[in-house]
């Protein structure tokens, strides 16, 4: 596995339980039978992961670790959801059975794994004929905002850097459709949507999340480490991100690539 650039802070975390199944997977969830058994790989907190499950017979979710999955297994208890699996799996070599799943799914995973490729390949194979491999991925390329803040533009830099550093692909939205036809995958539709914060609440969550997440999270340790940057640059990153939030013409859109592939 490629080393995983956020982390589990609490200011990385804020972000992750924000999303839904509406928010997050909207392009399959039209797809999904109640009969289905579903994969969701790199569940995180899970609270995509508790959606679907509503909304399916079964989910197994799958994490890099005991700690991680922990994560999942809190908020599913807390929901009371009681039909989701939990295992450690690493999505290169998936410890299931051919054929295992009618839906396979990942959301923000494959631009941080090592060989994206590898993994379709392991989504497909564990895939029912006739069933759904959905894969979700943001581009940070595609990431605009309003105001144009240098410092905003020094946070992609030094993400960028942070996360191909750890061997992943930012920009790995665009490339889905590409790796899933290096995977043997033919039958592929490829959408995007975004997410779009400019209302002052959404921007005082965002921008708050980010400001922290510069100077708390795992990446602030790999910058300074490696040389990539200084506390004063993370700093002035931090302060940019709060300058945005605090603008009344404040806006940011995520551009997100999204694969459904029948298998």
């Amino acid at each position: 596995m490629a080393a995983y650039t956020h982390g589990h802070h609490d200011s990385v975390l804020r972000s992750h339980r924000w999303r839904t199944a509406e928010n997050s997977a909207a392009y399959l969830l039209p797809h999904l039978r109640p009969t289905d058994r579903l994969l969701d790989v790199g569940a995180g907190p899970g609270t995509i992961t508790a959606d679907l499950a509503g909304r399916v017979a079964e989910v197994v979710a799958t994490e890099i670790g005991t700690a991680e999955l922990q994560l999942s297994r809190t908020t599913a208890a807390e929901r009371g959801v009681t039909n989701i699996d939990f295992r450690v799996a690493d999505v290169h070599a998936l410890d299931f059975p051919d054929d295992s799943f009618d839906v396979t799914h990942a959301h923000q995973v494959l631009q941080h794994v090592a060989d994206p490729v590898q993994a379709l390949r392991e989504l497909a194979r564990v895939t029912k004929p006739g069933g759904i491999v959905a894969v979700r991925d943001s581009d940070y390329g595609g990431f605009n905002w309003w105001p144009a803040l240098p410092a905003l533009d020094a946070w992609l830099d030094l993400y960028r850097t942070a996360a191909q550093a750890n061997g992943g692909e930012p920009d790995a939205g665009r490339r889905l459709l590409a790796w899933a036809h290096a995977a043997g995958i033919t039958d592929v539709a490829a959408t995007s949507s975004t997410w779009c914060y400019a209302t002052p609440e959404d921007r005082a969550w965002w921008g708050g999340m980010w400001a922290d997440r510069i100077l708390d999270s795992a990446i602030a340790p790999q910058l300074l480490d490696s040389g990539a940057a200084t506390p004063d640059d993370l700093r002035s990153v931090s302060d940019g991100w709060r300058e945005w939030a605090a603008s009344e013409d404040g806006w940011l859109s995520v551009l997100h690539g999204e694969i459904l592939c029948r298998v």
